[in-house]
């Protein structure tokens, strides 16, 4: 069988010890993969709040004079001045602190992967060698015990001694690392989801009041739909003599 050419015949990684290691390397490459995935969330996340902040500052009351029929017509003055102030005091707030407390975790977090991925790849390599020269002290061992042969044999064992242990170094390494790094995701990532949450109870909590304020200025039950439209043409009058109005 050519694939059995070079490989030992005696077992020397228990496949109890092979199992454990396979099934905590993998648990380790599906959390790398759920770490990028929740890196890019959020990045899209912050990205999508910054697009919407940048909409904001820059609001002009122009908007009014053109949607004279939305919602914004009810109050041309306080609702850009109340999103310029939501997206200053909170919007970019939260984003800054969601950049610091959750996405650059993540970044330090994923960089440990690469060396890890290394350290098996190298584990891998050591347990080629040490298959090969386990094989080749096997292949000595089988022949007549000449003098000759005696002399490769000893000649194999030596240097099959180090590349053993170092296997079992690595090997033994990596079992009680990699169980150890998957347990401390948690302790890691708590204060920064904690960070996020209070983050945006913060923001909405704002976005509540801020446009509750503005339901209670649009919504006045005291006034009928004609005085409603003579007071939004007087306002829109005065947006319009702004020098920041455009004539079309």
């Amino acid at each position: 069988i050519p694939f059995k050419i070079g490989q030992p015949k005696k077992q020397i990684v228990p496949k109890t010890v092979e199992r454990d290691f396979e099934r905590e390397y993998g648990k380790l490459q599906q959390l790398e993969d759920q770490t990028k995935k929740l890196q890019k969330d959020m990045k899209k996340s912050t990205d999508a709040d910054l697009a919407h902040g940048g909409k904001c500052v820059p609001f002009k009351p122009l908007c009014c004079a053109q949607n004279p029929k939305t919602i914004l017509a009810w109050a041309p003055c306080a609702f850009p001045t109340n999103l310029t102030r939501n997206c200053l005091f909170f919007c970019f707030p939260q984003v800054n602190q969601i950049q610091k407390t959750v996405i650059e975790p993540l970044k330090k977090f994923s960089s440990v992967f690469p060396s890890l991925t290394m350290a098996v790849k190298r584990r891998e390599q050591t347990l080629q060698d040490y298959k090969r020269l386990q094989a080749k002290v096997e292949k000595y061992e089988e022949k007549e015990r000449t003098g000759p042969v005696l002399a490769k044999l000893h000649q194999a064992r030596e240097r099959l001694r180090p590349v053993k242990e170092d296997f079992e170094a690595k090997n033994k390494q990596l079992l009680e690392e990699m169980p150890k790094f998957y347990s401390s995701r948690i302790d890691y990532f708590k204060p920064s989801f904690e960070s996020l949450v209070r983050a945006q109870v913060v923001y909405y909590t704002e976005m509540h009041k801020i446009f509750g304020d503005l339901t209670a200025q649009i919504d006045r039950p005291g006034l009928s739909d004609e005085q409603r439209e003579r007071e939004n043409d007087a306002k829109l009058g005065e947006l319009r003599a702004l020098s920041i109005v455009a004539d079309d």
